[in-house]
């Protein structure tokens, strides 16, 4: 699909490993994390931020499309190709030649090809990490594409908070450089033009090296599992323990115990810590953490953690009705579980969903009673960041349900699901998975006509090419 002359062009720029065609096996950036795959003309692979401009200058003057991919572990088909054979990759997986950590202003300077865990694994001997909770494991430059958000997003943020500069490439015929890198905290002197790269999917310009904040490794930690009395006084719970932790509370997960039961049933080594091993219908996991090392007479953080729930379970509001605190590393093994549990549950058909945190209760009692009524036989295994108003509503559909041989089925329930999240509730269709392929049509139908206009001229002004599996 693509002449040999822009074969040979691109070889010349990248070299002999850095260009993929052809009878070069390409499935793996073909195929992305959740059921999507398409047909790549080629892979590209530069190793440097000028391979990345030669070979997108190169692409834009011959009208060749491409599609940013980084890690391809996201979930809305925005890595991957479409099955035309006409869109190539460009691959951030070569951009890991630069790692430089600034102790004194706490910030790293890195590729964009670098994986989470690596960056990680580079900090831990200095103390630090990159504070973005993931069960995956992405490249920077797609977390900050996509501005993924994470379990701890309650103490730490986002992406886009933990972002001080970048390094962009445009889409355009010379594949500008766009150098944003700055290592400053404060620096108000006009627009902010990194914001217009942070989780917008790579359709302004490719990310290849960024700036980012980084944190204290949490030397102290406690966790519980908490079992709600109902799930109207979620809400009231997480107030009751943000006033007596304050920012000492890193997570307040919502789990349902239809996701717990999957993870507990596909990963057998995860201990139930549940009596008699029966799994309640939510659950919630929540983490105190301090930096310091533990001091001579201060209260160890699970004595406070059970002093403080003792005091929650003797309120007059009775919010719990049970609570387990035990070793950290066993709950948060059963919260990454998760998502692979409900995915070999069934064909799961995702939602990445966000609330106001008063509503986030709300909507999953609202589904839980409206979803039966219009689809039988499904079952919701929702989980997801009850502290930041996230939800990952996931619903599980038996693998030989006859209704998933019929094509209409899938979009009908989707537009269902997006319209009570998005009309009802004022909720977003896409809390932190961004916006690709699979969220597209949303994306149109619920992005006002005005705000649309205003991201097709800054694409059309700053990076005109074919760039991005999402077009804003």
């Amino acid at each position: 699909m693509i002449s040999e002359d822009h074969i040979g062009a691109l070889r010349k720029i990248l070299g002999p490993k850095g260009l993929l065609s052809g009878c070069d096996d390409m499935s793996a950036y073909e195929t992305g994390a959740r059921y999507d795959h398409g047909r790549a003309a080629f892979v590209a692979r530069p190793a440097t931020t000028q391979e990345v401009s030669a070979v997108v200058s190169h692409c834009v003057r011959h009208g060749l499309p491409l599609v940013a991919q980084s890690g391809n572990t996201g979930l809305v088909s925005g890595s991957t190709p479409d099955g035309t054979g006409t869109q190539g990759i460009l691959s951030l997986d070569r951009l890991t030649g630069i790692c430089e950590l600034d102790r004194v202003n706490r910030t790293v300077h890195a590729g964009a090809g670098l994986r989470l865990s690596d960056l990680n694994g580079r900090l831990e001997d200095e103390g630090l990490f990159f504070p973005i909770d993931l069960g995956a494991d992405p490249r920077l430059g797609g977390m900050i594409a996509t501005n993924t958000g994470g379990s701890r997003f309650l103490r730490y943020g986002d992406v886009r908070r933990n972002t001080l500069g970048l390094k962009v490439v445009l889409a355009d015929e010379r594949g500008t450089v766009l150098d944003l890198c700055s290592g400053l905290r404060k620096n108000n002197t006009g627009i902010d033009w990194k914001q217009l790269f942070i989780g917008t999917s790579g359709s302004f310009g490719v990310i290849t090296e960024c700036v980012l904040n980084v944190e204290p490794l949490p030397r102290q930690s406690a966790t519980a599992l908490l079992v709600p009395s109902s799930p109207a006084h979620v809400p009231a719970l997480l107030l009751a323990m943000e006033d007596a932790l304050g920012d000492g509370l890193s997570a307040f997960e919502g789990m349902s115990g239809h996701a717990v039961a999957a993870a507990l049933d596909h990963v057998p080594s995860l201990r139930n810590p549940f009596q008699a091993g029966v799994v309640p219908d939510f659950v919630i996991l929540a983490e105190i953490s301090r930096t310091n090392a533990p001091r001579e007479g201060e209260q160890g953080l699970q004595s406070v953690l059970e002093d403080v729930l003792g005091l929650i379970w003797e309120g007059e509001d009775g919010l719990l009705e049970d609570a387990f605190v035990g070793p950290t590393h066993e709950m948060w093994a059963l919260r990454h579980a998760l998502s692979e549990g409900v995915r070999h549950a069934g064909r799961l058909i995702a939602f990445d969903l966000s609330f106001r945190r008063g509503d986030v209760m709300r909507f999953l009692a609202y589904m839980k009673q409206e979803l039966p009524q219009h689809y039988t036989g499904i079952t919701i295994c929702d989980f997801g960041h009850i502290g930041d108003g996230g939800v990952h509503f996931n619903l599980v559909v038996a693998k030989d349900d006859p209704r998933l041989a019929d094509p209409a089925f899938e979009p009908a329930l989707r537009e269902f699901v997006f319209r009570v999240a998005v009309e009802e509730f004022d909720g977003s269709f896409s809390a932190e998975h961004a916006v690709g392929r699979k969220n597209q049509a949303v994306y149109d139908r619920y992005t006002p006509a005005g705000v649309r206009r205003l991201a097709a001229a800054l694409k059309a002004n700053i990076s005109p090419g074919p760039l991005g599996a999402a077009i804003f």
